[in-house]
């Protein structure tokens, strides 16, 4: 198959910002990144780093008082922030979907599962008949490997268990045959068998339909079954990006090797469990320098006065910090 060179999804010096009451929340600083065709990077960090943004700004979800004030976001080369919400939707859910983080709360709780699937065929396809809309939404039921479909499209929301209602979420994101998946913690509610059921019926579906997927966790050992590369985040900032062999087996950010080390280790598990000293700084400060600077081991004084670049360390890895900076 004839694959273009171009990336297809190309985010540059990314900058979103909210204005609060206690001031203006810098969210995201510089976040840039690219997502090859068929390709699934995952998008790693603690709790409150920007993950989420990141994906709702791809999909032009910022709402006030968030605020997008710098950055490009491509995609098959056209710059979505250039685009008004008219030529959004009819990029949003057909061509780029979101699986939401906690299914049972983007469910609609009155309106039965399958004509929730078959109402996002129809949306983006005014083709389709409602009749037609819902056999394909029985068939894609049917490849989640949902018994009895036909039963199932006749239940609601409340009725299903969360591994149930993480695959009606998972046929509704993905029946349109989208050319980006961005797959937001799609299973941090749920228990580690039906996890590793989710992720497998994710790859299936992605290797059959040809879909990129941009796998946002904070969950090392999901980052490294699914994904082909990855970024790490700190504090709204990219502090490292690469493939995800080198990234986990070679760490070359402060930051990423004590991410690593937080993982409990199985071989040894009288060990104390490692944490990173001191805490996450206030977002509320723009940033004018490493904002790890306050907790690494390897902080120097150029590190507390200006912002690192992202150095080239190998093939596509980089991480920005100034111990590699030649």
């Amino acid at each position: 198959m004839n694959i273009p060179d171009a990336p297809l999804l190309d985010v540059k010096n990314l900058k979103v910002h909210f204005h609060t009451l206690r001031g203006v929340v810098h969210a995201l600083e510089r976040v840039s990144f690219s997502l090859n065709r068929q390709e699934t990077l995952g998008l790693a960090g603690e709790t409150g780093c920007g993950k989420s943004v990141t994906a709702r700004s791809v999909l032009g979800l910022i709402d006030p008082p968030g605020r997008i004030v710098n950055g490009t976001i491509s995609f098959n080369g056209q710059n979505l922030l250039n685009l008004d919400e008219a030529a959004m939707r009819t990029i949003r859910g057909s061509k780029i979907s979101m699986i939401m983080q906690e299914p049972k709360m983007s469910l609609n709780p009155v309106i039965r599962v399958g004509d929730q699937v078959a109402e996002t065929l129809v949306i983006h396809d005014r083709t389709l008949n409602r009749r037609s809309a819902k056999t394909r939404a029985v068939d894609m039921l049917a490849q989640l490997g949902i018994a009895d479909p036909s039963r199932m499209v006749r239940r609601y929301p409340h009725e299903l268990s969360g591994g149930m209602c993480q695959r009606v979420m998972i046929a509704m994101m993905l029946v349109t045959r989208p050319q980006l998946l961005i797959a937001d913690e799609p299973t941090s509610a749920l228990d580690v068998t039906i996890q590793a059921q989710i992720l497998e019926l994710i790859q299936k579906l992605v290797r059959e339909i040809e879909t990129s997927v941009l796998m946002i966790t904070h969950d090392l050992g999901v980052m490294a079954e699914t994904c082909d590369r990855v970024a790490i985040m700190y504090a709204g900032d990219m502090v490292e990006i690469g493939p995800v062999r080198d990234v986990l087996k070679n760490p070359q950010h402060p930051y990423t090797r004590g991410l690593l080390k937080t993982v409990p280790d199985k071989t040894n598990p009288d060990q104390p469990l490692f944490s990173i000293k001191g805490n996450v700084p206030s977002l509320l400060e723009p940033q004018t320098n490493c904002r790890f600077a306050p907790r690494c081991e390897f902080v120097m004084e150029r590190c507390r006065r200006e912002m690192p670049p992202l150095c080239k360390l190998g093939d596509n890895h980089h991480a920005a910090c100034y111990l590699h900076d030649s």
